[in-house]
């Protein structure tokens, strides 16, 4: 239970920064263009890295700091952190074949999952 707590606390922090750090990118930068999302993403990314270096390589991190920060934090800060994560431990397992099947089918299966999941809407709000 104490680990569901650890992680609910990280999730929140890293929601709620996830919407500031979004907007705040987009009051100074206003575009179409998804900045806001990419300057998460790409910070989620780094900060991730940073995590499973940290873990990988150093005693720094303990299980209640992984869960708080990696899996809390960034889990809910982007999860595109966690998917660059795992394509990193592919890369670093030489699993090219998981690597490749990974990236295409979240790639291609999210931009098509959020198709489906439009057009369901599209179809029924008609």
């Amino acid at each position: 239970m104490n680990n569901l707590i650890i992680v609910a606390l990280g999730s929140a922090l890293g929601g709620v920064s996830r919407y500031l750090l979004s907007d705040c990118v987009r009051r100074l930068f206003p575009t179409a263009f998804p900045l806001g999302t990419l300057v998460v993403n790409l910070a989620g990314c780094f900060v991730m890295g940073l995590l499973a270096g940290l873990l990988a390589h150093t005693r720094a991190l303990s299980e209640a700091r992984w869960l708080l920060l990696a899996v809390g934090f960034c889990g809910s800060f982007t999860t595109f952190s966690t998917f660059a994560a795992d394509n990193l431990r592919l890369l670093s397992e030489k699993s090219l074949p998981l690597f490749l099947l990974n990236l295409g089918l979240s790639v291609a299966g999210g931009l098509l999952a959020a198709w489906l999941g439009y057009r369901l809407v599209l179809h029924f709000s008609e």
